[in-house]
């Protein structure tokens, strides 16, 4: 079956200028043009917007979705069942957070105690699945499922004290971070203690410290382009400078 672009814009429910704009931009180019000028589809672009709305309803910005969806070892059905893992993911995100609003609801009302722990669990619940889909492989190839998942556990376990001592001191860790940076040497006294907050920062998620986990961590840090675009949003080098902070701090680097 073919179709004109309001036919299609109708179908998806999507508008017939953004289905211009996707021919623009190379994302979704019309399989002809007819003899009056009109963009016709047919079932492969069908199909190719339905994935562009799949990752779109996921988060990916159109310059992701385009290489991804380019690229030649692209496969519709693998990732059709990686948008079924995905959404069922997101769909128990949900639900675990109108489980927690109706408890806390009930709460409210007397009709149970709720306490202050599990009235921040689903929001915890929901940043360890994202940070799963972030960084969830590559952390756990460099340390190993049992050490990410009782990281994940003393999370969860985290008191709302705890956690304000934390956010406390991860905005310490970041106003330190940025005025070491500004004095280019790492061995400073000021990077070193940025240095020392960043692990006391871990032992928030680890069980114990390792100055060589510590030391490894900090080369993701460079390594990995997510955790560098991370650090260096504000300052670019800032992901560099810490590795090298850290590096001097657990002693591989004099």
């Amino acid at each position: 079956m073919e179709y004109t672009v309001q036919k299609l814009a109708l179908l998806a429910g999507v508008s017939t200028r953004t289905l211009r704009y996707y021919d623009t931009i190379g994302i979704l180019k019309p399989a002809k043009m007819n003899s009056s000028g009109y963009r016709i589809y047919g079932q492969a672009e069908v199909d190719r917007l339905q994935q562009i709305l799949f990752y779109k309803e996921l988060g990916f910005n159109l310059v992701k979705i385009k290489e991804i969806i380019t690229s030649p070892a692209f496969n519709a059905v693998i990732a059709l069942k990686e948008h079924r893992e995905q959404l069922l993911s997101k769909r128990s995100q949900i639900d675990q957070l109108i489980h927690n609003v109706e408890k806390t609801i009930a709460s409210n009302e007397g009709r149970m105690k709720m306490t202050n722990q599990e009235k921040f669990e689903g929001f915890k619940q929901k940043l360890i699945r994202d940070n799963e889909k972030k960084y969830g492989n590559e952390i756990r190839e460099k340390y190993g499922d049992d050490i990410v998942d009782q990281s994940n556990q003393k999370f969860l376990d985290m008191t709302k004290e705890k956690h304000d001592e934390l956010s406390k001191l991860t905005e310490e860790l970041n106003t330190t971070l940025e005025a070491a940076y500004k004095t280019g040497d790492p061995s400073s006294d000021i990077a070193q203690k940025t240095a020392d907050l960043h692990k006391q920062w871990l032992m928030y998620y680890w069980k114990e410290y390792n100055e060589e986990a510590h030391s490894g961590l900090a080369d993701m840090y460079v390594d990995d382009d997510r955790f560098t675009a991370y650090y260096d949003k504000n300052q670019p080098g800032t992901a560099k400078f810490l590795r090298d902070a850290i590096h001097i701090y657990t002693g591989k680097k004099q």
